[in-house]
Protein backbone atom coordinates (compact mmCIF):
# COMPACT_ATOMS: atom_id res chain seq x y z
CA UNK A 1 0.00 0.00 0.00
CA UNK A 2 1.42 3.47 -1.28
CA UNK A 3 1.50 6.10 1.26
CA UNK A 4 1.62 9.98 1.11
CA UNK A 5 5.08 11.24 -0.42
CA UNK A 6 7.17 12.86 3.00
CA UNK A 7 8.68 15.40 2.34
CA UNK A 8 8.97 18.60 4.23
CA UNK A 9 6.13 18.61 7.01
CA UNK A 10 5.15 21.80 8.93
CA UNK A 11 2.64 21.60 11.75
CA UNK A 12 1.97 22.47 15.06
CA UNK A 13 2.19 19.64 17.60
CA UNK A 14 0.81 17.62 20.33
CA UNK A 15 2.61 16.86 23.22
CA UNK A 16 3.09 14.03 25.52
CA UNK A 17 5.79 14.47 27.89
CA UNK A 18 5.51 10.95 29.14
CA UNK A 19 8.44 8.43 29.30
CA UNK A 20 8.00 5.02 28.32
CA UNK A 21 4.80 5.07 26.49
CA UNK A 22 4.73 1.17 25.39
CA UNK A 23 2.90 -0.08 22.64
CA UNK A 24 -0.50 -1.50 24.63
CA UNK A 25 -0.78 1.99 26.21
CA UNK A 26 -0.70 2.72 22.58
CA UNK A 27 -3.02 0.60 21.31
CA UNK A 28 -4.70 -1.60 23.89
CA UNK A 29 -4.26 -5.16 23.36
CA UNK A 30 -8.34 -6.16 23.12
CA UNK A 31 -8.21 -3.87 20.03
CA UNK A 32 -5.77 -5.56 17.98
CA UNK A 33 -8.73 -8.31 15.79
CA UNK A 34 -8.62 -6.56 12.88
CA UNK A 35 -6.07 -6.87 10.10
CA UNK A 36 -6.73 -4.18 8.22
CA UNK A 37 -5.01 -0.65 8.66
CA UNK A 38 -8.16 1.05 9.14
CA UNK A 39 -9.78 2.16 12.41
CA UNK A 40 -7.09 2.16 15.23
CA UNK A 41 -7.02 5.82 15.36
CA UNK A 42 -10.27 5.81 17.41
CA UNK A 43 -8.64 3.86 19.82
CA UNK A 44 -5.36 5.54 19.94
CA UNK A 45 -4.44 5.92 23.62
CA UNK A 46 -7.49 4.39 24.52
CA UNK A 47 -7.27 3.31 27.82
CA UNK A 48 -5.65 7.39 28.62
CA UNK A 49 -8.33 9.11 26.38
CA UNK A 50 -11.57 7.55 28.32
CA UNK A 51 -13.18 6.40 31.05
CA UNK A 52 -14.86 2.82 31.59
CA UNK A 53 -17.87 4.51 30.42
CA UNK A 54 -16.33 5.97 26.98
CA UNK A 55 -16.50 9.48 28.14
CA UNK A 56 -13.48 11.42 26.87
CA UNK A 57 -11.04 12.50 29.77
CA UNK A 58 -10.88 15.97 29.65
CA UNK A 59 -7.28 16.41 31.09
CA UNK A 60 -5.55 13.95 28.59
CA UNK A 61 -3.97 15.60 25.96
CA UNK A 62 -5.47 14.40 22.73
CA UNK A 63 -8.82 15.71 23.98
CA UNK A 64 -7.86 19.45 24.56
CA UNK A 65 -8.97 21.34 21.80
CA UNK A 66 -5.66 23.66 21.87
CA UNK A 67 -3.49 20.97 20.86
CA UNK A 68 -3.27 19.59 17.42
CA UNK A 69 -1.53 18.64 14.48
CA UNK A 70 0.22 16.39 12.24
CA UNK A 71 3.28 15.40 14.48
CA UNK A 72 2.96 14.03 17.82
CA UNK A 73 6.27 14.39 20.92
CA UNK A 74 6.53 12.24 22.99
CA UNK A 75 8.99 11.42 26.17
CA UNK A 76 11.52 9.22 25.87
CA UNK A 77 11.84 5.75 25.21
CA UNK A 78 8.62 5.49 22.81
CA UNK A 79 7.13 2.65 21.70
CA UNK A 80 8.73 0.09 23.82
CA UNK A 81 6.65 -3.28 25.29
CA UNK A 82 5.16 -6.01 22.20
CA UNK A 83 6.15 -5.64 18.57
CA UNK A 84 2.48 -4.91 18.04
CA UNK A 85 2.15 -3.51 14.28
CA UNK A 86 -0.84 -2.39 15.22
CA UNK A 87 0.48 0.71 17.35
CA UNK A 88 2.11 2.42 14.44
CA UNK A 89 -1.16 1.80 12.41
CA UNK A 90 -2.91 3.53 15.19
CA UNK A 91 -0.77 6.95 15.24
CA UNK A 92 -1.22 6.74 11.62
CA UNK A 93 -4.82 6.39 11.73
CA UNK A 94 -5.17 9.23 14.24
CA UNK A 95 -3.20 11.58 11.57
CA UNK A 96 -0.18 11.55 12.61
CA UNK A 97 2.60 11.75 10.37
CA UNK A 98 5.62 12.33 12.46
CA UNK A 99 6.68 11.14 16.08
CA UNK A 100 9.42 12.73 17.49
CA UNK A 101 11.57 11.24 20.91
CA UNK A 102 14.85 11.31 21.97
CA UNK A 103 14.86 7.50 21.93
CA UNK A 104 12.84 5.06 20.22
CA UNK A 105 12.24 1.09 20.60
CA UNK A 106 13.79 -0.09 17.50
CA UNK A 107 10.51 -2.64 16.38
CA UNK A 108 8.37 0.64 16.74
CA UNK A 109 10.41 2.66 14.94
CA UNK A 110 11.04 -0.18 12.15
CA UNK A 111 6.95 -0.21 11.88
CA UNK A 112 6.28 3.49 11.48
CA UNK A 113 8.68 3.82 8.87
CA UNK A 114 6.70 0.48 7.47
CA UNK A 115 3.49 2.60 6.69
CA UNK A 116 4.68 6.38 6.39
CA UNK A 117 5.03 7.80 9.58
CA UNK A 118 8.24 9.53 10.27
CA UNK A 119 9.96 8.61 13.69
CA UNK A 120 11.94 11.47 14.64
CA UNK A 121 14.95 11.42 17.03
CA UNK A 122 16.46 14.14 18.90
CA UNK A 123 18.82 15.05 21.92
CA UNK A 124 16.89 14.92 25.54
CA UNK A 125 18.27 18.88 25.22
CA UNK A 126 16.07 19.52 21.80
CA UNK A 127 13.17 17.56 22.95
CA UNK A 128 13.14 19.60 26.14
CA UNK A 129 13.15 22.68 23.51
CA UNK A 130 10.22 21.43 21.53
CA UNK A 131 8.49 20.90 24.79
CA UNK A 132 8.69 24.22 26.64
CA UNK A 133 7.69 26.02 22.90
CA UNK A 134 4.50 24.22 23.14
CA UNK A 135 3.77 24.90 26.24
CA UNK A 136 4.46 28.56 26.05
CA UNK A 137 2.73 28.65 22.25
CA UNK A 138 0.47 26.07 21.71
CA UNK A 139 0.33 26.99 18.13
CA UNK A 140 4.18 26.46 18.00
CA UNK A 141 4.95 25.24 14.26
CA UNK A 142 7.73 22.45 13.78
CA UNK A 143 9.28 21.83 10.54
CA UNK A 144 10.27 18.47 9.51
CA UNK A 145 12.69 18.14 6.61
CA UNK A 146 13.12 14.61 5.92
CA UNK A 147 15.71 15.21 2.41
CA UNK A 148 17.53 17.19 4.75
CA UNK A 149 17.09 15.01 7.49
CA UNK A 150 16.11 18.42 9.74
CA UNK A 151 13.41 19.38 12.11
CA UNK A 152 13.43 23.28 13.53
CA UNK A 153 11.46 25.01 15.60
CA UNK A 154 10.21 27.36 13.70
CA UNK A 155 9.63 30.57 16.01
CA UNK A 156 12.99 30.38 16.97
CA UNK A 157 15.13 28.31 14.09
CA UNK A 158 16.53 26.32 16.17
CA UNK A 159 17.16 23.13 14.48
CA UNK A 160 18.63 19.75 14.83
CA UNK A 161 19.50 17.06 12.66
CA UNK A 162 18.64 13.10 12.70
CA UNK A 163 19.65 10.30 11.32
CA UNK A 164 17.42 7.77 8.99
CA UNK A 165 18.38 4.53 6.94
CA UNK A 166 18.81 5.91 3.56
CA UNK A 167 16.52 3.11 2.08
CA UNK A 168 13.35 3.94 4.07
CA UNK A 169 14.34 7.30 3.72
CA UNK A 170 13.79 6.84 -0.16
CA UNK A 171 10.69 5.12 0.56
CA UNK A 172 9.46 7.47 2.66
CA UNK A 173 10.17 10.56 -0.29
CA UNK A 174 8.33 8.73 -2.79
CA UNK A 175 5.57 7.54 -0.66
CA UNK A 176 6.81 3.96 -1.21
CA UNK A 177 6.01 0.66 1.26
CA UNK A 178 8.56 -2.41 0.60
CA UNK A 179 6.33 -3.89 -1.86
CA UNK A 180 5.65 -0.73 -4.13
CA UNK A 181 9.36 -0.45 -3.98
CA UNK A 182 9.38 -4.32 -5.29
CA UNK A 183 6.60 -3.35 -7.87
CA UNK A 184 9.26 -0.14 -8.85
CA UNK A 185 11.93 -2.34 -9.79
CA UNK A 186 10.38 -5.01 -11.89
CA UNK A 187 11.66 -4.53 -15.13
CA UNK A 188 15.11 -5.05 -13.22
CA UNK A 189 14.04 -7.61 -11.76
CA UNK A 190 12.95 -9.50 -14.79
CA UNK A 191 16.21 -8.79 -16.96
CA UNK A 192 18.13 -10.49 -13.65
CA UNK A 193 16.09 -13.56 -13.68
CA UNK A 194 16.03 -13.78 -17.76
CA UNK A 195 20.09 -14.29 -17.27
CA UNK A 196 19.76 -16.72 -14.76
CA UNK A 197 19.93 -20.52 -15.68
CA UNK A 198 17.30 -22.73 -15.02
Amino acid sequence: MAYDKFQILKSTAVPLPIENVDTDQIIPARFLKATERIGFGDNLFRDWRYNSDNSPKEQFILNNPIYKGKILVGGKNFGSGSSREHAAWAVYDYGFRCVVSSFFADIFRGNCLNIGVLPVQVSAEFLDKIFKAIEINPETELEVNLQNQTISIVATGEQESFEINSYKKDNMLNGYDDIDYLTKMKDEIKAFVETRPF
